[in-house]
């Protein structure tokens, strides 16, 4: 699915994206934003919630500047979805190895 990462930009099923997206099973979310920016909020994630996956994968940028506090990480717990956590490069990396083993998520941020 995911064939390319740079800087602010992602490939995706043969489609190139400029903004930070969701992606879910069974579709795509572009221009994803957060309420706090580079801060991820359990409200950011309504539609991963309710997609039904085991897995999220959450990248955080290039640099990591996207944080993910531990009550977000327990929400997600709590609806038995657990959470990966890496700089976006790696975070998309994790995403190719798992979605094809179990229902797969990704929540990344594209540049910063």
């Amino acid at each position: 699915m995911i064939s390319e990462y740079d800087f602010g930009r992602i490939v995706v099923n043969g489609q190139r994206y400029n903004s930070d997206l969701i992606i879910l099973p069974d579709r795509l979310i572009d221009n994803w934003w957060r309420q706090e920016g580079h801060r991820l909020a359990v409200a950011d994630l309504q539609e991963v919630i309710a997609a039904d996956v085991e897995v999220l994968v959450v990248g955080t940028g290039r640099f990591g500047a996207m944080k993910v506090p531990p009550e977000t990480v327990q929400a997600l717990q709590a609806h038995r979805i657990q959470c990966e956590i890496a700089p976006t490069e790696q975070a998309c990396q994790i995403f190719e190895r798992l979605h094809n083993q179990k229902p797969t998520a990704a929540a990344l941020h594209l540049t910063c």
